[in-house]
């Protein structure tokens, strides 16, 4: 198979998958040799955040001289961008040939034998464990794909830290319909004597993954926005201050307007500040390597004025209204919405539509089966006095609202990465840069 025709496998397999247990996945894990023994490992779980604190950790640490693997979920155009090394992406040949290695093993596997199949995120995983022994990476960023005490990437033998974002209402059905209960499950990932260190933003959360830290005589670290000094907000870049035992007071300059990326990048320094023992890096290396970072889909500015935000739950949006509301904007804001059917997109709408930052609103339909029609978005923004306009799918709406907007004005796409994605690939393909 070519690798347009592995893609199109990989999606099919939730046709005729079963959930698997985390037994199953480390007895597969080992049947491939357990790949990636003896590397460092740290494991992120959380609700928001996860994806960006993996950006700001590798680029400090690629810069640091490490060679780090990164896997994170999900997507926004290519399945690629799942596995890295550094800032690479995969290439579509070593692709290819991790899948073919999981194949076979499968096919002859005994575990295979017993009618066992991967799940779709657990091919990934065991694809990205291939890929990292083959390119030499000495630190995994590994990122849970949902929860983390049943997560694939929780059949890992040995740990080095755990990291917990921030803890939000998102995949109630999977997780629970508390706080508490979804904390339980993101500190699924901790194990006996490994370090912890977790966004302390939410006291429902903190007690339980304390809790459970103290249970399994974890190490914990907490981070909290009283933490971050110093915070000065500039048109397209962040400067902040954070103490550290190990490198002392830090600078970090980040180089985007989202108000919420500085509690994400002190979470990666107060990581980094915990391993220093490990895998030490030099100040000058971790502050140009926090400058250097980068994370798509997050306040991303795609055209001059027009940016692509990945919020897609009730703290996402509400994180996203505060950028927004510090954006210097002289002239209207726009917005371009959609969202799946399993988010809280009513709330998602009520929380945009009460801000009053939107001078007009713009729905849209996403090409995926679990997305909300034009006609569902309108009924739940009914009755909010907005002004709205629908389109049949993103790119009709984004050229619309291209050719809508003043040199002034701002446009902002927000409600769902699968719009986000949309939107990168029509991007890609008609601008290059």
């Amino acid at each position: 198979m070519d690798y347009e025709e592995i893609e199109a496998y990989l999606l099919e397999i939730p046709k005729f998958t079963k959930k698997n247990t985390l037994e199953d996945t480390r007895r597969f894990l080992q049947e491939l040799g357990n790949p990636c023994q003896e590397k460092t490992v740290i494991h992120i779980a959380g609700t928001n955040g996860k994806g960006s604190v993996c950006a700001y950790l590798s680029s400090v640490l690629e810069k640091g001289g490490y060679r780090v693997g990164m896997f994170t979920s999900p997507h926004l155009v290519t399945m690629r961008e799942r596995f890295r090394i550094g800032k690479e992406l995969i290439g579509e040949e070593c692709f290819c040939r991790c899948f073919r290695r999981v194949k076979e093993q499968i096919e002859k596997g005994e575990l295979g034998k017993t009618g066992y199949h991967p799940s779709f995120f657990e091919m990934l995983f065991f694809m990205a464990m291939l890929y990292f022994e083959e390119e030499k990476a000495e630190v995994l960023l590994l990122e849970t794909g949902l929860g983390g005490r049943l997560d694939a990437t929780n059949s890992i033998p040995d740990k080095d830290l755990c990291i917990i974002t921030e803890i939000g209402m998102d995949h109630m059905e999977y997780l629970g319909s508390t706080i508490s209960q979804i904390a339980g499950e993101k500190a699924g990932i901790l194990r006996k004597n490994v370090p912890v260190v977790f966004s302390d933003k939410r006291k429902e959360s903190s007690d339980v993954i304390k809790e459970q830290a103290e249970a399994l005589s974890c190490p914990v670290f907490s981070v909290s926005k009283c933490d971050i000094r110093n915070l000065e907000f500039h048109k397209n870049f962040i400067d902040f201050s954070y103490n550290t035992r190990y490198y002392g007071y830090v600078r970090c300059q980040l180089m985007t307007c989202a108000a919420y990326q500085p509690e994400n990048a002190a979470l990666a320094l107060c990581a980094l500040d915990v391993l220093s023992d490990k895998l030490p890096v030099k100040k000058e290396a971790l502050e140009e390597g926090m400058r250097q970072a980068k994370w798509e889909g997050r306040m991303e500015e795609i055209l001059p004025g027009i940016f692509l935000d990945g919020a897609h739950n009730i703290d996402g949006i509400d994180a996203f209204l505060e950028t927004a509301e510090r954006d210097d904007c002289s002239g209207r804001r726009l917005l371009l919405f959609s969202a799946v059917q399993d988010k809280q997109y009513r709330k998602m709408l009520e929380h945009l539509a009460s801000s009053k930052l939107f001078d007009r609103i713009y729905l849209t339909e996403i090409t995926n089966a679990r997305g909300l029609s034009r006609q569902e978005l309108q009924e739940a923004l009914s009755g909010c006095g907005e002004a709205v306009l629908d389109f049949p799918d993103a790119v009709a709406a984004l050229e619309a609202l291209m050719k809508e907007k003043a040199p002034t004005d701002r446009v902002y796409i927000a409600g769902s990465l699968y719009l986000v994605g949309e939107i990168k690939d029509y991007m890609k393909r008609n601008y290059h840069d």
